[in-house]
């Protein structure tokens, strides 16, 4: 069921910068550690500041001198829908990486180059029918106007470890078909997706410097953020660092979107079906071990039906198997890396300190001796105001909290610095819809956990700035020009 990562990926060991394959300014590799054996798979080498800057120049002598920016739409898009063909061959190497990087289960990763092919496919169908360009009338003068839809300039695209490959093409796509050049960075921890990103693109004939792929540290993603050339940044990660980025981008009066942390709430409401809510929420969790934004990690519960549904989650959780994510019987894998590990097991002692009803988990399982492993785990009768309800912990601990009714339900989910996501659980689709209304956050769900890149995904508060995906989020990558004309073009007579 596996492969050989490093023998499928063709050049680990280099950039690809300016169309071809690059060696790097040092010697410097970066070991990726397999999360189910904690051993190193695969070696990359780790971007340097002359990379970068040799990326960066590639990038705006792409967007400035290339062809890119003056293709149409509908040319870019032929490259998009070669790109998302070109991907498909390669899922048995996506099916491989993902596992090994973030502890997705293989069954889940073996469909993701097949989701990646399918986001290029949507905003290639966006060049025909998108304004691109559209009549205005004008108000202070002049005979006819025109709103125009350009590219923003060059992309610095920062992606996380734990979706490497739907992260990346949710920045890259819009930015392609808007006619945007692209750098894209990768985690030191999850490089290979993008890697292979790199190789589609050598292979459709993406002209050069159009993307650049390359793999570095916090300090050399600095210095991408910093670059006056660097026209936007499209970030991915901790709302810790996701601030910093603001602010430079702030400075710099650069564009930037950033999606960032969640703590989200499913709000169990009096008619809801728990143990149908339950299994559902448990079998959401485990697909990445809980290392998703958009995670329901916050079961906000009335207060008489409290009891009665953690005994659900526990049954839930009990019957999930933790294992190997290439193994067929696993229905949870490991955390990503170590440090993953370390920090769910910091906050799930937290959680007992603080007062916390552990009653599911908590714990390394026993049968597990190699592997970053770790079991789901439920904590019961949770003050909302705790650690482990207030901070995202980026791993399966979940948290129920007791509400005294539906308004005292939603001020709880509410009552978070985080605005990403929640889901309402209620047999009732106008209750449903109703709730949805009076929640603080980007995206809501009906009885699942529901995230649509087809239509738009990104949070309110501190969960990010912009959106990500469907034809909002092919905003972000676009600057609109307004042009006053004394007489109307040929194009638009008649």
């Amino acid at each position: 069921m596996t492969l050989a990562s490093e023998a499928q990926l063709r050049h680990p060991d280099r950039f690809f910068i300016d169309g071809t394959w690059v060696a790097p300014s040092s010697g410097a590799l970066l070991d990726v550690v397999d999360s189910n054996t904690e051993e190193v798979f695969l070696r990359v080498a780790e971007a340097r500041a002359a990379d970068l800057d040799r990326a960066v120049t590639a990038a705006r002598r792409a967007f400035d001198d290339g062809p890119w920016p003056l293709l149409t739409h509908q040319r870019r898009a032929e490259y998009l829908r070669a790109m998302a063909a070109e991907l498909r061959t390669r899922s048995a190497v996506v099916a491989d990486l993902w596992p090994r990087e973030s502890g997705a289960l293989f069954r889940l990763a073996r469909h993701s180059a097949d989701i990646g092919a399918a986001t290029l496919e949507r905003y290639a169908d966006l060049a025909a029918d998108y304004s691109w360009e559209e009549p205005a009338t004008p108000t202070a003068g002049g005979r006819f106007g025109l709103l125009i839809r350009e590219p923003v300039g060059v992309v610095g695209a920062i992606v996380p470890w734990n979706l490497p490959l739907e992260l990346s093409l949710n920045k890259l796509a819009p930015a392609l078909l808007a006619g945007c050049a692209v750098v894209l960075k990768a985690a030191p921890e999850a490089p290979g997706e993008p890697y292979v990103l790199a190789e589609v693109a050598e292979a459709v004939g993406l002209p050069p410097g159009v993307l650049n792929v390359l793999t570095a540290g916090r300090e050399v993603s600095e210095l991408l953020v910093r670059d006056h050339r660097v026209d936007k940044i499209a970030f991915t990660g901790s709302t810790a660092a996701g601030r910093r980025i603001g602010a430079i981008m702030g400075e710099r009066v650069g564009r930037f979107t950033l999606e960032l942390g969640g703590k989200s709430a499913a709000v169990i409401l009096d008619d809801a079906d728990l143990g149908a809510a339950a299994a559902t929420i448990a079998a959401s969790e485990c697909l990445v071990t809980g290392q998703t934004c958009a995670s329901l990690t916050r079961l906000v519960v009335v207060q008489e039906r409290h009891d009665e549904f953690v005994d659900a989650l526990v049954d839930a959780f009990a019957a999930k198997r933790v294992g190997n994510a290439f193994d067929r019987e696993s229905q949870m894998g490991p955390l990503a890396m170590e440090r993953q590990r370390d920090r769910v097991e910091d906050y799930i002692a937290k959680g007992i300190t603080e007062g916390g009803r552990l009653v599911a988990g908590g714990r390394r399982p026993a049968h597990l001796d190699r592997g970053y492993f770790i079991e789901p785990t439920v904590f019961a009768g949770v003050d909302n105001s705790s650690t482990i309800a207030q901070e995202e912990i980026f791993g399966p601990v979940l948290s129920v909290i007791p509400a005294a009714g539906e308004a005292d339900a939603v001020r709880i989910a509410n009552d978070t610095v985080y605005g990403l996501n929640a889901s309402v659980f209620t047999h009732d689709v106008d209750r449903a819809r109703a709730i949805a209304g009076r929640l603080r956050c980007g995206t809501v769900g009906h009885n699942a956990l529901r995230v649509d890149f087809g239509i738009a995904f990104g949070g309110f508060k501190q969960s990010g700035v912009g959106r990500e995906g469907g034809r909002e989020g092919l905003l972000p990558y676009l600057e609109t020009k307004t042009v006053i004309l004394e007489d109307t073009p040929e194009r638009y007579r008649g």
